[in-house]
């Protein structure tokens, strides 16, 4: 995961139905629920807010959302911009019931909170998983019947504590192989197909409300996987099992989005299901450039379309809205930028996409973040000096779009392990190789065709080599 740089906030504009609500919700919260929300989003002014965007459109946006994060910069954004969370991690298993019998609501129960004081949908994530689950029932030695109890009394827990409040819950997840077959997991292993079934009708009793849902990944397009689930849905509407939706998690690469998407989302709706986006990113080979960056917009506003396109959609769900805390590096060595935001909380071109699908058309007033042609950017860097272990480095950005920026930051990557010790013009943070300079209160508006200059010393070891890619407002620059 990624640091989170300092930056300095700058406040936003927000439409009626968004300034209405955050006057609403300050009003009735406490001071902590205050604190959550209380900062402002750092977009420009004329950025549009996603969640209202989808509501005129009959659906939602959402992002996952971890209770570590629900204050500063990320609780901000979150509260401004998305219509639905999920708990990242807080509502599996081993997070809610690490020892047998004995729950634990802490983290579930601060997402629930924060929702509830924002407006939010909340989609409930996830009961019965193979994976995650706690070490007394991973490794524990049960009977059939015993371990179907296990399930069914944790379902019927989870879901009764918040009946009323969760609007779709992931009831199974990822019970599939790669070639459509029933994944050998615990329960499948003992109890075969039917804990699928009564899983769901355990959910149903406890919340007749809620929307439930199977979900995986890997069933995007047609294929033996989608076909291996679509034909376990059709097995259990024929029992009679209470299944709402399907649940497809869409973790794309660039450029990859299938071709037979908005038809396989159909097929299932169809049947009679709503169908939701549950867990969306699309991720790039690392560093993120210009030509990246537009494919990666294309294709978020792709996916986006694909669901407006369907009837029974009911939204989309990005898995971490921001670079600063995507799983993509950690479990894709030298992959990443998957998601709308960049790791310092700036609108990616891919937010514009986004956005454009659902409507929104850039005014030129400097929202379009790459997205409307209205950006760009020129990097010139030189070293000033150099001795021993230490250097002088100066940077300068040119704007070359036509429209001005409004506040800014500069990413770029250390190719020879070098780091900043000190800067001027910018706050500098880095986090490995990465590092990110961030405008000052009084440099933070650069003219169109206008410029803007910084410096820092830094220490290296071995070569002091230049770095060779930057990125403004993580649109990617050309080298001056």
């Amino acid at each position: 995961m990624g640091t989170i740089g300092t930056r300095t906030a700058r406040l936003r504009v927000l439409p009626r139905a968004a300034a209405t609500r955050a006057a609403t919700a300050l009003s009735a919260l406490t001071a902590v629920a205050v604190a959550m929300v209380g900062l402002a989003a750092p977009a420009h002014a004329a950025d549009p807010v996603l969640r209202d965007l989808a509501t005129a459109k009959g659906k939602y946006y959402g992002t996952a959302l971890p209770a570590g994060r629900l204050t500063g910069t990320h609780g901000s954004v979150a509260a401004a911009q998305f219509g639905s969370v999920t708990a990242e991690n807080e509502m599996k298993w081993g997070s809610v019931e690490p020892t047998r019998g004995s729950f634990s609501w802490t983290g579930a129960d601060q997402i629930m909170s924060f929702a509830a004081a924002n407006g939010q949908k909340v989609r409930g994530h996830t009961l019965v998983w193979h994976s995650q689950l706690p070490n007394w029932l991973a490794n524990g030695t049960f009977g059939n019947d015993e371990l179907r109890t296990i399930m069914t009394d944790h379902v019927t827990t989870q879901t009764a504590r918040y009946k009323g409040r969760i609007d779709q819950w992931d009831v199974v997840n990822e019970a599939l192989n790669e070639d459509g077959t029933l994944r050998a997991s615990k329960f499948y292993t003992q109890l075969g197909e039917s804990y699928i079934a009564d899983a769901f009708r355990a959910a149903r009793a406890a919340d007749p409300a809620a929307k439930l849902y199977i979900n995986d990944y890997n069933t995007d397009a047609t294929g033996a996987k989608s076909n291996g689930l679509y034909s376990l849905v059709q097995r259990l509407q024929a029992q009679g099992v209470p299944i709402d939706g399907v649940g497809f998690q869409t973790h794309l690469i660039i450029g990859q989005v299938p071709a037979t998407f908005q038809a396989n989302l159909q097929r299932f709706a169809d049947l009679g299901l709503d169908v939701a986006i549950t867990e969306l990113d699309i991720r790039m080979t690392l560093p993120a450039t210009t030509e990246r960056l537009a494919q990666q917009k294309a294709d978020f506003k792709a996916v986006t379309n694909a669901c407006l396109a369907v009837a029974r959609c009911k939204g989309i769900t990005v898995w971490g809205f921001s670079d600063a805390v995507s799983w993509v590096p950690d479990v894709f060595p030298g992959q990443g930028a998957a998601t709308p935001y960049n790791e310092n909380y700036q609108p990616k071109p891919a937010y514009y996409g986004i956005a454009e699908a659902l409507g929104w058309t850039d005014d030129g007033s400097g929202g379009g973040g790459g997205g409307g042609g209205t950006t760009g950017c020129a990097v010139t860097y030189a070293n000033q000096s150099q001795w021993n272990t230490g250097f002088t480095a100066s940077v300068t950005i040119k704007n070359t779009g036509s429209s001005p920026v409004n506040g800014w930051n500069l990413g770029w990557t250390w190719p020879s392990g070098q780091s900043v010790t000190s800067a001027w013009n910018a706050t500098i943070t880095q986090s490995g190789a990465q590092a990110t300079a961030v405008n000052l209160s009084y440099n933070a508006a650069i003219a169109a065709g206008g410029t803007v200059n910084f410096g820092f010393n830094g220490a290296w070891s071995g070569t002091n080599t230049a770095p060779s890619a930057f990125t403004l407002n993580g649109t990617a620059c050309t080298l001056g």
